[in-house]
């Protein structure tokens, strides 16, 4: 059996369903919060950026595109020349990103498009370069979603991928699912397990994927993303407002259970106060690639 296999088959529609009405229902809350993931996801997302060589005049896809913060970025790289099209799962986050790209200004070469990034029904090779922030994790098959990006880039063109790294370097993480679970008389989860938020942190995971999908030059780079916010309480509006799979767990609680729940996810999550505020450790993974460039 190939091992980069990952959820059952026969259970990759339901899940996709599932996911899919996660976001539709975290969609507002999401795009709600542009501002503070911005700042927290710039520099990382402008290295992702680079790392898939977007440039002036390209086309590019934004897979798992979400609210579209990043599909702004990559706009206003490519320019009035280029070309980006978004996709995402959830229809109603797609609305907000085509809502949020004319209100910038950018109707003209920006594309909102619901899709399954493991069929993402474009042309081969039709696109320069290829991204994904914080959405290859939540794949039931990420070598499916991989293969799809080897196929809608050109030769010689480049993708990256943002995801988290391991459990221990993501703490809040870790945490809001590990309180969540308890409370929900739940067992603990392998954190690897596919489409949890964790599950492409195992070092050299991801980059053994790109090469299993046909990416040559394949590089992770490690970088430090803490979110940094006025206080906890911020970061659990945050939460409670737009992290679905934790909302979806808390969601089978009476109020005062899940009341209980919050109490000791604030108390743990306390530990990262600061003096300027909360900043919670947060490490991403930066995996790029490339298409083989054909010869003749």
């Amino acid at each position: 059996m190939n091992s980069f296999i990952t959820a059952a088959d026969n259970d990759n529609h339901a899940f996709k369903a599932n996911m899919r009405a996660q976001w539709d229902n975290a969609a507002e809350g999401w795009n709600a919060h542009t501002a503070a993931i911005h700042a927290w996801l710039q520099k990382p997302t402008e290295a992702m950026c680079g790392m898939a060589g977007v440039k002036a005049g390209d086309r590019v896809i934004d897979i798992a595109a979400g609210a579209g913060d990043q599909t702004l970025s990559i706009a206003r790289a490519v320019g009035a020349q280029g070309h980006v099209l978004a996709t995402d799962l959830s229809p109603a986050i797609v609305a907000l990103a085509r809502d949020n790209a004319v209100r910038a200004g950018f109707a003209h070469h920006v594309e909102a498009r619901v899709a399954d990034g493991e069929d993402l029904g474009v042309p081969e090779a039709s696109f320069d370069a290829a991204v994904c922030r914080l959405g290859l994790m939540f794949f039931p098959d990420p070598l499916r979603g991989l293969r799809e990006m080897h196929r809608a880039l050109r030769p010689g063109g480049g993708v990256c991928t943002m995801v988290f790294s391991r459990p221990e370097r993501n703490p809040c993480v870790a945490i809001l699912m590990s309180t969540a679970l308890k409370h929900a008389g739940l067992p603990a989860r392998d954190p690897y397990t596919p489409g949890g938020l964790l599950s492409l942190g195992k070092p050299g995971d991801i980059d053994a994927r790109f090469r299993a999908a046909g990416f040559r030059d394949v590089a992770t780079v490690v970088l430090d993303a803490p979110f940094r916010l006025p206080s906890v309480d911020h970061y659990l509006a945050f939460v409670r407002n737009s992290a679905g799979p934790v909302l979806q767990i808390l969601g089978r609680l009476d109020t005062p259970a899940a009341d209980a729940a919050w109490g000791e996810m604030r108390e743990r999550l306390a530990a990262f106060d600061t003096p300027d505020g909360w900043a919670g450790p947060n490490e991403l993974l930066l995996t790029a690639g490339r298409r083989h460039e054909e010869t003749s």
